[in-house]
């Protein structure tokens, strides 16, 4: 429409610069068209008939603007362009080589696949397009999907590629063509790039060497019938028989009401299942889903909603993510100030029979009397509680029952504070007459780090504070690992409605900024009391549970002898908080799966035993491939953060691969630590797979291009001629035939004519 009425495009008029190209004859005519102007006015103001004041102003305003539009037209409107002088100029045409080429929304959802579009338009050297792009320029075609390379025939696309890299793909092209006067790229893509990398310095480098970029985009932007399980959320490692409950994210377009049965699937088949109502209003969801991960080692687990019918992509129903299930033993460290039966049920009933837990207990029994049990040697703890950070810093996590502050030195109190926000380890207090604001943990660094803000001590004495509570989840709480306390959630709730209630004794106030709480408890009177909160604080989290009577869960009337209540909460409590504890080497990659070919980047960060980060460490990595073949590798320091090496390795089969990371300083070892990668062909071009022309947009604006669609792209060849990259000429381009212009001068003259008419004028 724009070109219609202005002759040119968009593109034309943001390079161009608007000059009067007129000489001087053109500006004496001019002058005398102005002249001519007065006598017209003096005579409309001095006719008089039978028109009025009105009618001599409306005729006379238009009469003005017809001598002004050719007073205008005289002066000769120009713009003035930087033009690429025609075969002189190299032309870079890159072609999106990926699977989500092979979607068939072309022309519309379901006609055909978008590779059909680059067969039709630039694979056919007779059509408009390429008619008009080989007059003009020498063109360099290219293909890409993770990587790039030179393109001889458009025949040769297989559009089979796992991935869409453009950032890659661009440079790649600049590159190859930087020792020639090059006007511009054409990136033929539908832009669902998922590079790591991203764009910015592709782009950026494009920029400063002023090669604009006019992206070509293919695909409908909205799917109108499709489901999408965009990403999972859950923890990249777990204790074996713990509960996981993973968050996906559900995409949807026309299936809103519908109702969708999501699947996991494990190395046994399948653990967990989870029905989900689409919502009408929005296009996504988030649904929680529970299973069990019992068998130990690295298993994918896949995540997936049967195919509906109607579905415009069927690969984009599955995420499988990557889960190491740990077979091992974690050390946790329970004090606790005075005798108290929960401990025995604690160890008894709840950690004793759980192989992957190791709970020490030191108990005082008097004053300056102390029991110690379940530690693995007969000198852990002799002199009491740790008084260095070394010793502290070995276990996993700590739980302080009802010890007062006081009885701790201020170092040992800030040791605490620091054994969750540096050594990344997991804290509880439990409830008690000498817990929170009642034991003087008000204003230490303990209660820092605590979910809850500690309340003053009950001052009644006499009538010390209690409440009973009937404990539930919270709306948070609800779907947390922690709660579950069967097959699904709904029958968890349930249970958790049939509990007798628990006491608490200390005052707490509410939950800190930042801070969730999972478990509340209302009295009889409806007053709200916190029972279980955490925060992430620093490297590690904090959890407060106020209950003092937990036990009562295990040896209630009310509760029957097969009920694994008591036990179940314990265990998925302190699995949770040695869950993600970091030791002092910690290995990771930034993805869990990778394309065949793909480089893979290992990180590991390093701590001594006081867990401050260490940059002179000799740091190895052995990698072990599916097939038992083994590689060395050698870490070196990132120098840009502290702790922190790295080094990349390129697989060489498919698979399960095992990354081992040793580090030791001066011949002593810091510890160690192993990263699990997976090795396969990826659906990462199925997910997020419509037009993304956000970011095609930001591809031309960043660059000084233009961004088109199909329905747009014959116009292409005239504004890559403006683009001012390569060997470019100045041109005058006329304005003064615009076909706007003509339609205001047949316009105001076919109104002055009409006016007249109508008031009797003419």
């Amino acid at each position: 429409m724009f070109e219609f009425f202005f002759k040119y495009s968009t593109y034309v008029y943001d390079k161009g610069e608007f000059v009067l190209a007129a000489g001087w004859p053109a500006m004496v005519a001019a002058a005398v068209l102005a002249l001519a102007a007065v006598p017209a006015i003096l005579r409309y103001k001095s006719v008089r008939a039978k028109s009025t004041r009105l009618d001599r102003a409306v005729l006379t305003t238009i009469r003005l603007c017809v001598l002004g539009i050719i007073l205008f037209l005289l002066l000769q409107p120009s713009l003035v362009v930087s033009t690429a002088v025609p075969q002189e100029n190299f032309v870079g045409i890159v072609i999106d080589d990926s699977r989500s080429m092979r979607i068939t929304d072309y022309g519309g959802e379901g006609v055909a696949p978008r590779s059909d579009f680059v067969r039709e338009i630039f694979g056919d050297p007779d059509s408009e397009l390429m008619t008009a792009l080989n007059e003009r320029f020498k063109l360099r075609f290219f293909r890409f999907s993770d990587s790039a390379e030179r393109l001889e025939n458009i025949d040769e696309l297989l559009y089979s590629g796992g991935q869409t890299h453009i950032g890659a793909a661009l440079d790649f092209a600049y590159q190859e063509l930087a020792a020639v006067p090059l006007a511009g790229l054409i990136v033929v893509t539908d832009g669902a790039d998922n590079s790591i990398d991203g764009l910015s310095d592709a782009l950026q480098s494009l920029r400063a060497h002023s090669i604009p970029v006019f992206p070509v985009g293919v695909g409908v932007e909205r799917f109108d019938r499709d489901i999408e399980v965009a990403s999972v959320e859950a923890p990249r490692t777990v204790l074996a028989g713990s509960q996981v409950v993973a968050d996906v994210v559900i995409e949807h377009k026309g299936f809103g009401g519908e109702r969708v049965l999501l699947l996991v699937d494990g190395p046994e088949g399948v653990v967990g299942t989870q029905e989900i109502e689409l919502p009408r209003r929005g296009d996504s969801t988030v649904a929680k889903v529970q299973f069990t991960a019992t068998e130990s080692g690295p298993h994918l687990y896949g995540f997936r909603i049967a195919v509906q019918d109607g579905e415009m992509v069927r690969e984009n129903n599955q995420q499988d993510i990557l889960i190491v299930v740990q077979d091992r033993q974690d050390r946790i460290l329970y004090i606790e100030g005075e005798p108290t039966n929960r401990v025995g049920f604690l160890r008894y009933f709840a950690i004793d029979d759980d192989p992957n837990l190791l709970l020490g207990v030191f108990m005082r029994m008097a004053e300056n009397k102390f029991w110690r049990v379940n530690f693995e040697s007969d000198e852990e703890l002799a002199g009491g509680f740790p008084t260095t950070r070394e010793e502290l810093f070995q276990y996993k996590a700590l739980i302080v029952g009802s010890f007062e502050a006081d009885f701790f030195t201020p170092d040992q109190r800030q040791m605490m504070h620091d054994f969750v926000s540096q050594r990344g380890g997991g804290f509880l207090m439990l409830g008690g007459r000498n817990a929170f604001g009642e034991g003087g943990w008000a204003g230490t660094p303990v209660a820092e780090i605590l979910p809850i803000d500690l309340e003053p001590p009950f001052a009644g004495q006499d009538d010390p504070f209690y409440v009973d509570v009937l404990v539930t989840p919270t709306l948070f709480g609800r779907t947390h690992p922690v709660t579950q306390m069967a097959d699904s959630t709904e029958l968890s709730l349930q249970h958790w409605e049939t509990l007798p209630p628990l006491g608490i004794v200390n005052r707490v106030g509410a939950t800190k900024p930042g801070a969730v709480s999972i478990l509340e408890g209302k009295t009889s009177d409806d007053e709200t009391h916190v029972v279980l909160a955490y925060q992430r604080f620093g490297r590690g989290k904090a959890l407060a549970f106020t209950p003092v009577n937990q036990w009562y869960w295990q040896m209630a009337y009310e509760i029957p002898l097969d009920d694994m209540t008591h036990e179940t909460l314990w265990q998925q409590i302190l699995r949770w908080l040695v869950n993600d504890v970091p030791g002092q080497v910690s290995a990771s990659t930034v993805l869990d799966r990778f394309a065949p070919g793909a480089p893979v980047t290992v990180t590991a960060t390093v701590l001594d035993d006081t867990f401050i980060e260490v940059n002179n460490a000799a740091v190895t990595a052995v990698v072990t491939a599916p097939s038992g073949q083994a590689r060395d590798l050698q870490l070196d320091w990132t120098i840009d953060a502290d702790g922190e090496y790295t080094a990349t390795f390129i697989p060489a089969e498919e698979g399960f691969h095992q990354i081992h990371v040793q580090a030791a300083r001066a011949g002593e070892s810091l510890g160690e630590d192993i990263a699990h990668v997976e090795i396969a062909e990826l659906s990462t071009e199925a997910f997020a797979a419509e037009r993304r022309t956000s970011l095609l947009e930001r591809l031309a604006e960043e660059t000084g291009g233009r961004w088109y669609s199909p329905e747009n792209v014959n116009s292409l060849p005239d504004d890559l001629r403006v683009s001012e990259g390569g060997t470019t000429v100045l041109e005058v381009k006329d304005l003064w035939d615009l076909p706007l212009i003509f339609m205001l001068l047949v316009g105001f003259v076919g109104t002055e004519w009409g006016y007249r008419k109508w008031r009797g004028l003419a």
